[in-house]
């Protein structure tokens, strides 16, 4: 396979694509105790995993991007226009450093938790829409009917810890996208 055929997938596939090569070649190596390093690698379920597609609108799930560092992988891979939701229970975080790729990319914010003046603060005239939701329920039914000219993804991507694991985070996500 060449790096053309990988990229027409798309710029969010590649990264995965290339580590699930180097996951395969790792499984071949001969060296155990360097292949069990490599076997306690997390899983990456709920790591902008696709839910479904609902009214023409792409949903995915970022539970796992619990910081900033990750959360801007997240903004800057992934294509197209966004409606993000985030939480905001952190009120010592940086969201500057997620500027860029909010500037380019997301049309509206969706502000889960109870400090959002912060991500008010960094986002007012960066990003055209910022609403604050009491549940992730409230934020799926508002970014649901979001009216854009352009095509949009939904993408959960918290950029903080909330005080929930991921995977009731991603479980909550997939189930209140499976409700719409």
């Amino acid at each position: 396979m060449t790096i053309e055929t990988l990229a027409k997938q798309g710029r969010d596939r590649i990264h995965p694509g290339l580590a699930g090569i180097d996951v395969q070649r790792l499984k071949s190596m001969r060296d155990a105790s360097l292949r069990a390093c490599f076997n306690r690698l997390e899983d990456t379920r709920y790591r902008l995993e696709f839910v479904a597609r609902v009214r023409g609108r792409e949903y995915i799930n970022d539970a796992a991007a619990r910081t900033i560092n990750a959360s801007w992988y997240s903004l800057d891979s992934l294509q197209g226009g966004l409606v993000w939701i985030a939480d905001a229970n952190d009120q010592t975080a940086d969201y500057s450093r997620l500027v860029p790729p909010a500037l380019r990319k997301v049309r509206m914010l969706l502000v889960v938790g109870d400090v959002e003046d912060r991500m008010h603060y960094t986002f007012r005239g960066i990003i055209p829409s910022i609403v604050c939701c009491s549940t992730m329920a409230e934020a799926l039914q508002r970014a649901y009917h979001y009216e854009s000219e352009d095509e949009v993804r939904v993408v959960y991507s918290p950029a903080c810890y909330n005080g929930h694991s991921t995977q009731e985070q991603g479980a909550m996500f997939r189930h209140e996208v499976n409700e719409l």
